[in-house]
């Protein structure tokens, strides 16, 4: 009697553990989105990003399924990337402060939307996927080979050690994350 007392006791536990414990759908990631109005829900997203331009989310307890395009959005956050929506397009977050470093995930351009019945097709952002941009003051400036010299001797100007460090990149437009983190760390004095 004790050995079935103890055994009932035990997979009740584990019944209320298995009860208590969030699952995570399959193919999905635990994530939080930020709406375009502000507000920010917590749940699960399947990412379309790169695909569609698109995340597909589903709150916490499991219900209320929603595709959010890119411009429905203003940003994703999961324990691996956090990803910022610029006119559709979404754009993996590097570093953040006075200038941000992204790199672009996705392509919007040609995307219908609909307003009533009327079809309204997105422009997206300039660029292609894989491109780093800089992003300050609601401006998105593309980085690469013709515009990073412009970018080093006009954005990071007033910054000697971000300019010194900018200038040993040889062309791998990755690593100016780093002189953009001394740039987002220099106060001025």
């Amino acid at each position: 009697m004790k050995l079935k007392a103890t055994f009932l006791a035990v997979a009740l536990g584990f019944s209320i553990a298995a009860v208590n414990a969030q699952s995570i759908p399959e193919g999905y990631t635990k994530a939080t989105i930020t709406l375009a109005n502000g507000s920010t829900q917590a749940g699960f997203i399947k990412d379309n990003i790169k695909r569609s331009a698109s995340v597909t989310f589903v709150d916490e307890s499991g219900n209320n399924k929603k595709v959010y395009e890119g411009s429905e959005i203003n940003g994703v956050k999961t324990d691996a990337a956090t990803f910022t929506c610029i006119n559709g397009d979404f754009f993996k977050t590097i570093c953040t402060g006075k200038l941000c470093f992204i790199q672009k995930s996705s392509n919007a351009a040609g995307k219908a939307s609909y307003n009533g019945t009327e079809a309204v097709f997105n422009n997206g952002t300039e660029g292609k996927i894989g491109d780093y941009f800089i992003y300050a003051d609601k401006k998105l400036k593309l980085l690469n080979k013709k515009t990073v010299a412009a970018f080093i001797s006009t954005d990071l100007a007033n910054c000697t050690a971000a300019v010194e460090k900018a200038k040993t990149i040889n062309g791998d437009i990755a690593k100016l994350q780093e002189a953009v983190d001394i740039y987002n760390n220099y106060t001025v004095k």
